[in-house]
């Protein structure tokens, strides 16, 4: 992970021997750490709290002089709640550690701690921070400067930037009476954009959903417009369709890719008159009801192959909003992990259940085809599974790595899958390409040897000795 990352995280690493201090602090720094303070005195660790504010991770040792650790966690449990504290510790006893996790500390680590735990365990803190934060201030409205409606986004989660800006978009344009087109890949919270505009929006009738994939003209008709008694047979009595039940609200049209060519004339009138005709009827009725509608289709591309009208496209298009996949929005995997999580944990009725510190890194490798919705299906089988407390990291990895292959990466043309080096001036040397490639892998793997092995297709042990001949040389 490159160093600038987390920079701007200050982290408070307390222990009586100076060797190990300077250790952890070297550890730290090429993880991306810089602003660290160290505390050789447990007696001195309040005053710092005290004078320098922002301490977002505290690393403590158990074996002290002056105040025993486990004292001072529990004081600084009691005092610093929203602080995570990482016990660091030569006590390699199970009854201590769950002593230390039970007074509230974050993590649990045993002297020598390996580099990439240390700095992992660290970082995991730091996303358990972030989500803490931004928990509370969808609790306090503190997104007030750039969100007049924050609570309206609440089931959402997310912390990325280009959410949020879709979240502005929302509130500018939440009681047009224009209809909205939500784009995005099958997975990636479309329903849920659809409840929050319903939410913001000033007529508080009803929000009706249907998907219309595979609905041909008469049943889509009759669900959104209803019928009148002798319409056809079987129609023994008058039926309101979705848009009376909906009036004054929203009604969602999920799937609108797949509507038939009959069907989206009548979409298209009701969106340009406002108005409907009922099956069985030859007067028209009037709609009241805002139209949202969802497709994970290239509607511009389905006008070209004559799948979808353009004059419907065009008219789709005052009020437009793209999620992005889950694999543009790797800053909230820990916050969607820790969510899905305790929501699988209270649906199946299980104790509370962690994960295990290698687990962000290698779902931030997965490119996620089904998106949140397939997250959300890893964890529940994961937790349905789980015995000991902590899900397997082998349950995601069998279904990531289920066909054997890498993950996926950004796809290349055919000319540059033939030479990627041919706009080169200069060409590198073999030595240097194979550094420059294994520290490329090694970076998209989040400093996890096994993931960048599976990057480039060899073994995690092949990955190793090409790593310990270039350090030879």
């Amino acid at each position: 992970m490159k160093a600038s990352i987390h920079d701007r995280y200050s982290l408070l690493i307390i222990d009586d021997e100076i060797d190990v201090l300077e250790a952890f602090e070297l550890t730290l720094n090429s993880g991306g750490f810089t602003d660290i303070t160290l505390c050789q005195d447990s007696r001195k660790v309040l005053p710092i709290l005290g004078k320098k504010s922002g301490i977002d991770v505290i690393l403590l040792d158990l074996m002290m002089p002056h105040e025993a650790g486990k004292d001072l966690l529990k004081t600084l449990v009691e005092n610093y709640p929203e602080i995570p504290v990482i016990v660091i510790t030569a006590i390699d006893d199970l009854d201590t550690a769950v002593e230390c996790i039970k007074s509230g500390a974050f993590d649990y680590l045993v002297k020598p701690v390996e580099n990439l735990r240390l700095v992992s365990s660290v970082h995991r803190a730091i996303e358990r921070q972030e989500l803490t934060r931004m928990n509370s201030a969808l609790k306090k409205r503190v997104l007030t400067d750039t969100l007049e409606f924050p609570e309206a986004f609440v089931n959402i989660a997310t912390k990325s930037p280009a959410m949020l800006a879709i979240f502005q978009y929302i509130e500018a344009i939440a009681n047009s009476p224009e209809p909205v087109l939500i784009t995005g890949e099958t997975g990636t919270g479309k329903e849920l954009i659809a409840n929050a505009i319903h939410y913001l929006y000033n007529r508080k009738g009803p929000f009706l959903a249907v998907n219309v994939a595979g609905l041909d003209d008469h049943s889509f008709s009759d669900t959104l417009f209803g019928h009148r008694k002798g319409a056809f047979t079987g129609a023994d009595s008058h039926r309101e369709g979705l848009l009376k039940r909906a009036s004054g609200g929203i009604l969602f049209l999920d799937e609108i890719g797949d509507l038939n060519q009959t069907s989206q004339i009548k979409l298209l009138r009701l969106l340009q008159e406002r108005e409907y005709f009922p099956l069985g009827s030859d007067l028209p009725q009037k709609s009241n009801v805002r139209i949202l509608i969802a497709t994970h289709c290239d509607l511009s591309q389905s006008g070209e192959h004559q799948t979808f009208r353009r004059d419907l496209y065009y008219r789709l298009q005052t009020h437009q909003i793209h999620l992005p996949p889950l694999r543009e929005r790797l800053e909230d995997m820990a916050f969607l992990v820790d969510m899905l999580l305790n929501k699988a944990v209270q649906r199946l009725n299980k104790n509370k259940i962690r994960y295990p510190n290698e687990l962000l890194p290698l779902l931030k490798c997965y490119r996620f085809p089904g998106n949140i919705r397939e997250l959300e299906t890893m964890i529940f089988d994961a937790v349905s599974k789980n015995k000991t407390g902590t899900i397997s990291l082998k349950t995601f990895q069998n279904r990531i790595f289920k066909d054997h292959s890498p993950p996926e990466q950004t796809s290349l043309t055919p000319k540059e899958k033939e030479n990627i080096f041919s706009q080169l001036e200069e060409l590198p040397t073999l030595s240097e390409s194979n550094l420059q490639l294994i520290e490329e892998a090694i970076e998209r793997g989040y400093g996890n040897q096994t993931l960048a092995a599976r990057i480039l297709g060899i073994t995690q042990p092949a990955l190793s000795r090409r790593l310990t001949r270039q350090r030879q040389k």
